[in-house]
């Protein structure tokens, strides 16, 4: 057997070349840990074709899930912010620390903003960037969550917020707190205006951002299994001297408890927006004229 292994095997790969095989053909489930084709992960919207569990997508990736095909979104211009506003370093300078993301994922900060289409209705759609710096809130996400209420409004279409961040961007100090009344600010000017906003809480929603904008929607939806909190269990069972429920901050418990409206998978997501921008976009009828009586109301009684 020798021989065959260490000279016809060799000549063999010789004469018929080694093929490369791509380093992203498979990808392996966090949760059931199946090996699951690139491909068909793909096509299933990152969602484990074996136990359902829904990975995190890119925020390019959730606006393409979320607007229709045809006729496509329009990604809008973000304001501009300062860099680097404290000047803050710890380990290595917070601006390098925001080059080196934005080389990573080609973004400039941790959200997306467009327009388009849902079923056919017109949305302004805001869609957080876990992949960078984590999703973390800083001025230029609170300056682009202000610029999506606003375009809504300009537009009359509703807002819808997909949430995914570990919470305020401590480099940023009192102004990354600062975006948490900025954004619960845009979220008034979407619902003085008379316009639904929908948020929709992705794995993990936390800390600064939960506890402004994404609890604020006149519908909260979450995919499943998404973690969903302000503080970390651990931190609580330490606060509270409690040991927690399982399942504990994830979609299913709030639901199940009235903190959310919805839990639906990502499949049916697009679907599920456009039945509910439907019925909240239904023209309110003006109240009718109230008929006069049909038999004079009596004199008043002299005094």
């Amino acid at each position: 057997m020798s021989w065959l292994a260490e000279y016809v095997r060799p000549k063999i790969r010789t004469l018929l070349g080694r093929r490369e095989v791509p380093d992203n053909l498979w990808v392996q489930c966090p949760e059931c840990q199946q090996m699951l084709f690139a491909s068909d992960l793909a096509r299933n919207l990152k969602v484990c074709t074996a136990c359902g569990f829904h990975m995190r997508p890119t925020a390019a990736e959730r606006l393409a899930y979320t607007f229709d095909a045809d006729p496509g979104f329009t990604r809008i211009e973000l304001p501009r912010v300062p860099l680097d506003p404290l000047r803050f370093r710890d380990s290595k300078r917070y601006a390098d620390r925001l080059k080196e993301a934005r080389d990573k994922t080609g973004l400039d900060d941790a959200v997306l903003v467009a327009h388009g289409a849902i079923g056919g209705h017109r949305a302004v759609v805001v869609a957080q960037a876990f992949e960078f710096m984590g999703g973390s809130m800083g001025a230029a996400v609170g300056e682009a969550i202000v610029a999506a209420a606003r375009l809504a409004v300009l537009q009359q279409a509703p807002l819808i917020a997909f949430t995914a961040s570990g919470g305020a961007r401590m480099q940023e100090g009192a102004v990354s707190l600062m975006q948490m009344p900025r954004t619960t600010i845009a979220a008034r000017l979407v619902k003085e205006a008379g316009l639904p906003f929908i948020t929709v809480l992705t794995d993990p929603t936390t800390g600064g951002v939960t506890a402004s904008f994404a609890m604020l929607g006149d519908l909260q939806i979450a995919e499943p299994g998404a973690l969903i909190g302000f503080a970390g269990s651990r931190v609580i069972e330490q606060t509270v001297r409690e040991t927690l429920p399982d399942g504990f901050q994830r979609a299913e418990y709030l639901h199940a408890h009235g903190i959310l409206d919805m839990v639906v998978p990502r499949a049916e997501m697009r679907d599920t927006l456009a039945r509910l921008i439907g019925l909240l976009r239904v023209p309110v009828e003006a109240p009718a004229e109230p008929k006069p009586p049909s038999q004079p109301l009596p004199e008043p009684a002299a005094a």
